[in-house]
């Protein structure tokens, strides 16, 4: 495990895009893991800047995304694909057919999640995981639980998860319930992972995980048995 400690948000940005532009001009057609929520935010505007001055050329490359809402069409304004278009792939020369999201308007959820998992497969994995964590040490869309999921799921949101994305939202009633999400065994077979973590108060949160017991509890301890985990972090002291 390697610990990158910053003093702000714009330096945990830098450092973010940094290291995911490094491994695209290391392996061009790498499969990048992306994370949504407001830690990538600033680490995405500063990759568009990368590609706009011709620091790096995302044609080759290959996206799916950790999660997505169920019930929230890919239109919608708080739908993780329309999040991604509007703070990436709109920006970059990305092939919009190889950026994959879960369809969280499937008839069957079940069966959506299966086939992700199949689709990650047939990739060949995920050269690149970026994570953020929740302020209850989720991952994704893990929520702490007596046992960690293993493979891409539907998933029931824990109501801390739905009250910190309800900002998002014009009330909590309107954060959907639910969402597929990648698992830990998915997330765990990725050849490298970066987890971003900004802000004091998951401060607590991200030192159980990181030194504390590795327990589904605690979702993110998992990470701690991967063997080229980056956390970059501006709330460790």
């Amino acid at each position: 495990m390697r610990i990158i400690k910053v003093e702000n948000y714009e330096q945990l940005s830098r450092e973010v895009a940094d290291l995911i532009a490094a491994e695209i001009r290391e392996k061009p057609k790498c499969v990048l893991g992306l994370a949504t929520g407001s830690t990538p935010v600033g680490a995405y505007k500063l990759l568009v800047r990368a590609y706009e001055s011709g620091e790096i050329d995302f044609s080759e490359i290959t996206s799916v995304n950790l999660d997505e809402y169920c019930g929230l069409p890919p239109d919608n304004p708080e739908s993780y694909r329309r999040f991604m278009d509007e703070n990436l792939f709109n920006h970059i020369n990305i092939d919009k057919a190889k950026t994959h999201v879960p369809n969280g308007m499937a008839e069957s959820l079940d069966a959506e999640a299966k086939g992700y998992e199949a689709l990650i497969k047939s990739l060949g994995g995920i050269d690149l995981q970026l994570l953020g964590m929740g302020h209850n040490g989720h991952i994704g869309f893990n929520e702490p639980d007596e046992e960690f999921k293993a493979l891409t799921h539907h998933v029931h949101l824990a109501e801390q998860t739905i009250k910190a994305n309800s900002r998002f939202f014009e009330s909590p009633e309107d954060v959907p319930k639910s969402a597929i999400t990648m698992g830990i065994e998915t997330i765990m077979h990725a050849k490298k992972i970066i987890i971003a973590v900004s802000g004091n108060d998951k401060a607590n949160i991200l030192k159980k995980a990181l030194f504390g017991t590795i327990t589904p509890r605690i979702p993110a301890s998992i990470l701690r048995l991967h063997n080229n985990l980056t956390v970059v972090t501006d709330c460790l002291t």
